[in-house]
């Protein structure tokens, strides 16, 4: 049976001392759930994994529900074929000529991005950071830094009604690379 190479996102782990998710124990529920390959980047909830599965809604359902079952945590999680993140990188709409990669973040949705759910959103309002929607993903410039930007995983969630969790730039081209797919 053919298999396909996937990305998991999980937010808010391991940041603050808040919820601790060693990353053995995600390469361990992700084993549990059949995946193969599994390898993780950093120690901020991202993993790349093999699966037979063709639905990686299913697989994120899945896990989040492993994590609250297993380990007794709520984490939101994401999970993309791995293919898809060179058309994330490759839709990029900034011209990264000075930007800083560290200042600058992908926003991953679990859906699709509603135009109209932000057409009444004043870019003035967030200066000197910056955003633009892609497909499933928006992009968010942030000169002065990520900490204090008001363009947060939660405005996203709140306004689109959709799980969010971000990676900064490097995270991003990192992940696709690990994939083979930068």
């Amino acid at each position: 049976m053919a298999t396909t190479t996937y990305v998991a996102l999980l937010r808010g782990i391991n940041v603050g001392g808040n919820v601790r998710l060693p990353m053995q124990s995600l390469r361990e529920l992700l084993d549990g759930m059949g995946a193969t390959a599994v390898r993780t980047h950093l120690q901020s909830g991202n993993a790349l994994f093999d699966h037979t599965a063709a639905e990686p809604e299913r697989l994120a359902a899945e896990l989040k529900d492993r994590i609250a079952g297993e380990l007794g945590l709520r984490v939101p999680c994401i999970v993309r074929e791995a293919a898809e993140l060179r058309g994330v990188i490759e839709r990029n709409p900034f011209d990264m000529t000075g930007i800083e990669p560290a200042r600058f973040l992908v926003t991953f949705l679990s859906g699709p991005v509603d135009p109209d759910q932000l057409k009444d959103l004043d870019p003035a309002a967030f200066a000197p950071d910056e955003f633009r929607p892609g497909e499933r993903e928006i992009y968010v410039h942030c000169p002065n830094g990520i900490q204090k930007t008001k363009l947060s995983h939660a405005l996203w969630e709140k306004r689109l009604g959709l799980t969010a969790t971000a990676r900064n730039w490097n995270t991003v081209t990192k992940l696709a690379a690990l994939a083979g797919v930068a």
